[in-house]
């Protein structure tokens, strides 16, 4: 039998480790959040379903998004041990500069939909972090708020090549002038995808106050509030638009863009250009033979054709074939810094996150923001100590197998 005794005061004092409450409700639900599912969950309490519905969303029955999410956990790491990991250095060279870190904010529409802060707290937080971040044709905020939002850090611009050219033209010429330097140009567009999601809610811009929206006033009041005492949601590319997104959507993508159109844009953009899109090996060594600084495997966040090929498997054979001349780099499916440190070991230069960095918008607008940063940096850092990697330069494919779930027949 265990002789039992009651505790003397002496024993109790080092138990009784009382904090200071933190009586900021946002900041003490952030500090709670320790994954971007976390904030995610986060995000669904916080925002109304169609806003949280346009992000969390894909197309048609989002398969496209699913499988870019699953190869990423199917990945067998190799770590290598007794190396000195005290210190690690998680910095990249990117298209000519620096990044702090090996992940930027990848482009997004809408963002004012989300959290009222939109594209200036993104914009914000990733020139406080050091990293890129990216601007959105589609976005809610102009390109020169964007750029006074992160004055000293690096703004990229993504950029449709719609129908009209001459307006496309003159928002690349205003991206210029207000100090970016990298230029996005996605391709796998040539109309909207379905995101059904989008259609049930009945998603305008702004959104439409009718009796579906009652239950979402009542249950987020604070989003509402807010929504209704900050300045209107609109385009910053345009005045208005009546109809819903996916028919503005429709309306503005060109499925006439061809090579001719991206030799025509290379010319008239003084820095340096990425396209965004690619799907196939051949697209990839067809696109870097026109001469662009980069190339950015991407189905579109699963938001373009489901079932489309999943970035992350196409990564080494893209590198093999274009990796020495032109940069490569990865979006889709990232919610996790492992995810980020598997597609470098396989030869990525540089990945976007879209989702990741929305769900902590939603979550927390800035705050969240910086906290889906350090939360992705933080999990970077302990997947390269683990695998015995003190800088991105040795990650290698000796790190990483693709385990395989889908097999051509």
């Amino acid at each position: 039998m265990t002789a039992r005794r009651l505790p003397r005061p002496g024993e109790l004092r080092p138990l009784l480790r009382l904090r200071h409450p933190e009586l900021d409700g946002t900041r003490r639900r952030l500090a709670a959040a320790h994954t971007i599912d976390d904030l995610r969950r986060l995000a669904k309490r916080r925002t109304p379903k169609v806003a949280f519905d346009y992000t969390d969303g894909a197309a048609e029955g989002e398969i496209s998004l699913r499988r870019a999410r699953q190869a990423f956990q199917d990945v067998e790491f190799h770590p290598q041990v007794l190396r000195d990991v005290s210190s690690v250095d998680t910095s990249v060279a990117v298209l000519g500069g620096p990044s702090a870190l090996p992940f930027g904010i990848a482009p997004t529409g809408f963002t004012r939909l989300m959290h009222t802060e939109g594209e200036r707290a993104g914009a914000a937080a990733a020139g406080a972090a050091g990293i890129p971040f990216s601007l959105s044709t589609l976005a809610t905020t102009p390109i020169e708020e964007v750029a006074r939002a992160n004055p000293d850090g690096r703004n990229w611009f993504q950029l449709y090549l719609w129908k009209e050219r001459e307006r496309a033209l003159a928002l690349v010429e205003r991206a210029a002038l207000a100090g970016f330097d990298t230029l996005l140009v996605t391709v796998d567009v040539p109309v909207s995808g379905a995101r059904l999601r989008d259609r049930r809610n009945g998603l305008t811009i702004p959104p439409a106050l009718g009796l579906r929206t009652v239950a979402d006033v009542l249950r987020r009041p604070r989003w509402w509030i807010d929504f209704l005492t900050t300045e209107p949601l609109r385009f910053a590319t345009l005045d208005a638009w009546p109809g819903t997104v996916e028919e503005f959507l429709d309306a503005m993508f060109d499925p006439s863009v061809d090579d001719e159109d991206l030799a025509w844009l290379r010319g008239r953009w003084p820095g340096k250009l990425v396209v965004k899109g690619i799907q196939t090996v051949e697209d990839a060594r067809r696109v870097a033979a026109l001469g662009v600084d980069g190339i950015t495997l991407s189905n579109h966040g699963g938001r373009q054709l489901d079932r489309a090929p999943v970035p992350f498997h196409l990564l080494p054979d893209v590198v093999r074939e274009v990796g020495r001349d032109t940069e490569v780099h990865l979006d889709t499916g990232i919610m996790h810094g492992a995810d980020i440190v598997a597609a470098l070991a396989l030869g990525a230069r540089f990945t976007l996150v879209g989702r990741a960095y929305l769900y902590g918008l939603m979550a927390g607008g800035r705050a969240g923001v910086d906290r889906a940063i350090e939360i992705l940096a933080d999990e970077i850092v302990r997947t390269m100590r683990l695998l015995g990697a003190r800088s991105i330069e040795e990650l290698g494919p000796h790190h990483v197998t693709q385990l395989q779930r889908l097999v051509r027949r």
